[in-house]
């Protein structure tokens, strides 16, 4: 590990200025167009996330004038849907309030795509590279070829960002290298990952972490194998010894941006001769 993390460190050298940026994203308000429901269950979520997230029939309750941009998501359907183009008027009006909008809307047809694509200043994309953790997280009656075709439509109307969740399944490896392979042939612009993280009520609750060498050796693998594109470690990670570990292995594997980040990353950066930008907003924003 240590010979990859030199490797897709020199990369990161040699392509990018000796910046890193520390997300607090106070400035980005969560909203949810389904509440706190979801159709689906998800094994690693079971609609826990969405209960910290405004709904969005409150929106203009719940932006103060430091809100400068909005996470708009949501519950999915039983096609992996979030059901983002029946909320239409509300993201209109959060965009007219002149709030930046970065939309997380799940499996999405052309239609679709073309009713939301002028609202959003960019799409967050969860991308998987596995069949199996499709049916075994999701439980859609999907393939990794429907996650390529949504993404390429996407792509042709938005700014689009994939995310990576490391170790989605129940905190295996699985699919994430595939992952990578696919999005270095069709094209990407940016990527984002987030590790999964066991919680309480869902069908993982007792399951761990992925281990965190792997973690690193995929942050590794991406940042040599996309030397040029920002990659960025979003907000959703475990908590405690092992976030303190994975953020600090994180700045020396290359990346471009920590959400919020634990005691010590600063300093790490510094250290490594960075010079740090403070973020205030979301990770793709």
């Amino acid at each position: 590990m240590e010979q990859m993390l030199n490797e897709a460190w020199q990369v990161r050298q040699d392509n990018f200025p000796n910046i890193i940026q520390l997300d607090f994203p106070a400035k980005t308000k969560s909203i949810s167009v389904t509440g706190s429901e979801c159709m689906l269950k998800c094994a690693h979520c079971n609609g826990h996330f969405l209960q910290a997230m405004d709904p969005i029939s409150t929106w203009q309750e719940s932006l103060g004038q430091e809100i400068k941009s909005c996470l708009i998501s949501g519950g999915c359907d039983k096609e992996g849907r979030v059901p983002v183009s029946h909320y239409l008027p509300y993201i209109k009006g959060i965009k007219d309030s002149r709030r930046q909008i970065n939309l997380h809307v799940g499996l999405q047809d052309e239609q679709e795509i073309e009713q939301f694509s002028q609202l959003a200043d960019v799409v967050s994309f969860d991308f998987v590279g596995d069949n199996e953790t499709i049916r075994e997280v999701y439980g859609l009656n999907k393939r990794v070829e429907d996650y390529i075709l949504a993404y390429v439509r996407l792509q042709r109307k938005v700014s689009v960002i994939p995310h990576i969740c490391i170790g989605l399944r129940g905190g295996q490896i699985s699919g994430e290298y595939k992952a990578l392979e696919i999005l270095k042939e069709i094209g990407v612009k940016g990527l984002v990952f987030i590790v999964f993280s066991p919680t309480d009520g869902t069908l993982y609750a007792k399951r761990e972490p992925a281990p965190l060498q792997e973690v690193i050796r995929i942050l590794c693998k991406a940042r040599i194998d996309f030397p040029d594109i920002p990659i960025n470690l979003g907000c959703m990670r475990p908590k405690g010894r092992y976030r303190f570990e994975l953020d600090q292995l994180a700045v020396r594997s290359g990346v471009n941006k920590i959400v919020q980040p634990t005691p010590g990353v600063m300093a790490m950066a510094e250290k490594m001769g960075l010079e740090v930008i403070r973020g205030e907003e979301c990770c793709v924003l």
